[in-house]
This record gives C-alpha cells, sequence and structure tokens, in this order.
C-alpha cells in the first residue's frame, strides 16, 4: 500500500501559504510599481484565506500551528502588503509633510494589524470577532487602488487611520458565511 504523500490535516496549510505567496508577490508588483496586480495580489489572498478556513472545516482538521501560519500569511498579506501598496502608489507621491505622515499612517495600520491578530489567537473567540478583521481591512485597501485616478490621496489616508483603529477596536464584528 503507498503511503499518502500529502497528510490531510496539511492540505489547508497549502491554501494558507498560498495566502502567504500572494501577499509576498504583491510586495514584489508594488515595487515593481505594478499597482493594479499588487492590488489583485492582496485580493487574491482574500480567496485563499477563506478557502484555508473552508477546507479546514470540511475536513475536520485545525492545529496551533495552522492558526500561527495563518496569522502569520495574515500579517503580510492584508498588513504589511496593503500598507506598502498604499504608501508606496498614493502618499508617496504627495508633499513631504503628507509623505512623512503616510509613512506612519502605513506603518500604524500594519502594526494595528499584528496587534488584532495576536489579540484574536489568544481570546479563541470563535461565534464573533473583536474588532475589524484584518482580511477586511487590507482587502478594502486594496479594492480602493483600482480607484487610485479618480479619488483624492486624503481618502487612502483618513481609510487607513480608520481601518487600523477599527482593527485594534473592541467593537464585535458578526462573522459572516461560516
Amino acid at each position: 500500500m503507498r503511503a499518502n504523500p500529502i497528510s490531510t490535516r496539511m492540505i489547508p496549510s497549502i491554501f494558507t501559504l498560498a495566502n502567504l505567496l500572494c501577499g509576498f508577490i504583491a510586495i514584489i508588483f508594488v515595487i515593481e510599481e505594478n499597482y493594479s496586480l499588487a492590488a489583485a495580489m492582496v485580493l487574491m489572498s482574500v480567496l485563499m484565506d477563506s478557502l484555508d478556513g473552508k477546507v479546514a472545516r470540511r475536513l475536520s482538521v485545525s492545529s496551533d500551528f495552522g492558526k500561527e501560519l495563518d496569522s502569520l500569511s495574515d500579517l503580510v498579506s492584508f498588513g504589511v502588503a496593503p500598507a506598502i501598496l498604499t504608501y508606496q502608489s498614493i502618499l508617496n507621491s504627495q508633499t513631504e509633510v503628507i509623505r512623512y505622515a503616510g509613512l506612519g499612517i502605513a506603518a500604524f495600520f500594519a502594526l494595528c494589524g499584528a496587534v488584532r491578530l495576536a489579540r484574536f489567537n489568544i481570546l479563541n473567540i470563535t461565534t464573533y470577532f473583536i474588532g475589524v478583521p484584518i482580511t477586511f481591512a487590507g482587502g478594502f485597501m486594496a479594492l480602493l487602488m483600482f480607484f487610485r485616478n479618480v479619488l483624492p490621496w486624503y481618502i487612502y489616508f483618513v481609510s487607513m487611520i480608520i481601518l487600523a483603529f477599527l482593527m485594534v477596536s473592541s467593537f464585535k464584528v458578526a462573522k459572516l458565511g461560516k
């Protein structure tokens, strides 16, 4: 009898790693100044992030390893990548004051995302979220990128501030699609 090369419990992690890979590629696209593809990769990360959870529930597998890997992937894909994308594509081209403030806001967004994920991991609440999920925040910022030729820079600036605070807020947010 031949051994199964991929353990069933590892299958959700394949989607989680695909999420991380999409976030990494998004950052590379930002470096290459291909902002639309960078935004598309963040949105692809949203899809991969939703699939890892669905697959894990369907296969009835979960692990501390998977939970931690998911959070690390989410930080890159929905915290760091959208922050770099927004800073480089919108805020970096403004006046010096706005550019430096934008750098601070982008860093604040990523840091709030990290805090949000750490809190999520230790609270272990499964019926609702505390604060806006980082997936929503990062996905929203990625969607805004498709309107960068139409929307003024301050929409991005303010959106990042609001979303950063909402990620670390104490509001209960319903879980959809579980």
